[in-house]
């Protein structure tokens, strides 16, 4: 019988397959596995550890603990989904506020902006990435909130006679509510979002935008036909990224969020609330017995939406990968 040669090997492959079984690529490996494995062994001990601690809270009050917001520690009542409904309030504040504004600052630095303009950019924003985030929780408390407070009276003030606007910003805000935690936010995840996403556009290769300006396109239509959908899996990565960022917040939230001692669930945002980080790092240091195992089982939750958001981050950029894949 006549042997087909493979089409594919040749000598770089000879020369890779000469090295497997040496001693320094066994090596390297075994080190790499373990390094990947040990990643997966920390994860499992946070996992077990706190739920271990919290065990007592969660076994006592099951879904009551996750679906109440019947928050009394005094009394051994432990609700925490005003706190959950808090964080995802802020959370959300901050990605509308930062996305558009981040993709906007990484669209000028890569497709507009001179040279010496992009590097001072990318330089600036690199700068606000590495800023501890106690330092924006610091601006927000001492310049930010003295100046919000009156324009959410102002703003209150003018929504009292519309139902619906009136609910959503309430009157009587003293300056710590949501959307000041929101705008901080907002504030600390935009220069990891711009880039992130500055990144990804710099990958879009330069024949297709070029292609595309010689065939009449305008900048705009080039931006939106050819840059845009390159890059909507690198952009979605990017701002999960920032609300990874954003969720797990918690000196900056914790200045300006207000700290209700029992939040409830409502759309005002002009008013006061409270997030999980916050109260963990507001309460834990004080607390025992069943209330300081119900603050553990905030940390639970939140450890298990962060990998929740992990995983529907990978899937969202692996739908836009093969949506790309598909259309070219």
């Amino acid at each position: 019988m006549q042997t087909i040669a493979d089409p594919e090997a040749g000598p770089e492959r000879s020369a890779l397959s000469a090295t497997n079984g040496s001693v320094p690529d066994t090596a390297f490996r075994v080190l790499a596995l373990a390094s990947g494995l040990l990643v997966l062994v920390i994860l499992a001990l946070i996992a077990i550890t706190t739920t271990q601690k919290a065990w007592p809270v969660l076994s006592k009050h099951q879904l009551d603990y996750f679906f109440s917001t019947d928050w009394r520690p005094n009394e051994q009542h432990f609700g925490i989904l005003g706190f959950v409904w808090g964080t995802v309030v802020a959370s959300t504040i901050g990605i509308v506020l930062a996305v558009p504004t981040s993709i906007g600052i990484a669209l000028f630095a890569t497709e507009v902006a001179p040279r010496r303009m992009r590097r001072t950019i990318t330089t600036v924003m690199d700068l606000l990435a590495s800023v501890p985030s106690v330092v924006f929780g610091l601006v927000g408390f001492l310049v930010l909130k003295p100046r919000l407070q009156n324009w959410y009276q102002a703003l209150g003030r003018w929504c009292e006679g519309i139902p619906i606007l009136h609910n959503v910003f309430g009157t009587g805000s003293s300056g710590t509510s949501l959307l000041t935690a929101g705008i901080v936010l907002a504030i600390m995840i935009t220069p990891i979002i711009t880039s992130v996403t500055r990144e990804v556009f710099d990958t879009v290769p330069r024949n297709d935008k070029e292609g595309a300006l010689a065939l009449g396109a305008t900048r705009s239509e080039m931006i939106t036909g050819v840059v845009l959908p390159h890059s909507s899996g690198g952009m979605a990565g990017a701002v999960m990224l920032g609300l990874g960022r954003a969720k797990g917040e918690t000196i900056a939230v914790t200045l300006l969020i207000g700290g209700v001692s029992n939040p409830q669930i409502t759309v005002n945002i002009l008013g006061p609330g409270d997030a999980m980080p916050s109260a963990i790092a507001r309460n834990l240091q004080e607390a025992s017995g069943d209330f300081r195992a119900a603050l553990i089982g905030l940390g639970v939750t939140l450890f298990v939406i962060t990998m929740l958001i992990n995983l529907a981050s990978r899937r969202i950029v692996g739908v836009f990968d093969q949506r790309l894949k598909g259309a070219s």
